[in-house]
């Protein structure tokens, strides 16, 4: 059942995402997808030749990844209930935009990268596509939640996007104060 979902996430099928909003179950599934999706991308996103460091950098990159993730949630909980007046709850948000969130895995091909620059420069147009279609994901994720029109929806879903680029500049912050350096400027590409 997962799998069919995660599936049907990669494929844009908006009916699974109305299924997530309603079954209560899915919340902490969702969570778990977050948490999960985070590690591997941020394992792909900060290779590195110390393995003490690449974990390391990974799992503080994660820990902030998720509060990123919970903190875009609110916001578009906040903004759709209070700005469009959506009939959504945050759990709701969770469970449609933490299966949403799946697009992030294809972060973790960046281990790929490196092993070689010809990987690495093979692999970016990869990584960039993964994330606008992540990205689109998240639109139709929040559609289903909110059931607002789609302009409505892209503002709120780009006003919670906002914050966690803003949460992982922070990060980045954090890594390369902790001399992660080489590893915080790969989470920001």
């Amino acid at each position: 059942m997962l799998t069919d979902r995660i599936i049907s996430a990669f494929t844009f099928r908006r009916e699974v995402y109305r299924e997530v909003e309603q079954d209560t179950t899915f919340t902490q599934t969702a969570w778990l997808l977050v948490i999960v999706v985070a590690f591997l991308s941020q394992l792909g996103s900060r290779v590195s030749r110390n393995p003490i460091h690449w974990l390391g950098g990974a799992v503080v990159a994660t820990i902030f990844a998720v509060i990123g993730f919970a903190v875009g949630a609110f916001i578009v909980n906040w903004v759709g209930r209070t700005v469009f007046n959506a009939d959504v709850t945050f759990e709701e948000l969770v469970r449609t935009l933490g299966l949403a969130y799946v697009w992030n895995v294809v972060g973790v091909l960046g281990v790929l990268g490196g092993l070689s620059s010809a990987l690495a420069c093979l692999l970016a147009p990869v990584q960039l596509a993964a994330w606008i279609l992540g990205l689109i994901s998240w639109f139709v994720a929040a559609k289903e939640a909110l059931d607002l029109e789609w302009v409505q929806t892209i503002v709120t879903v780009i006003l919670g996007w906002i914050a966690v680029f803003v949460i992982m500049l922070v990060a980045t912050a954090v890594l390369g104060l902790l001399g992660l350096t080489a590893a915080a400027l790969g989470g920001l590409i």
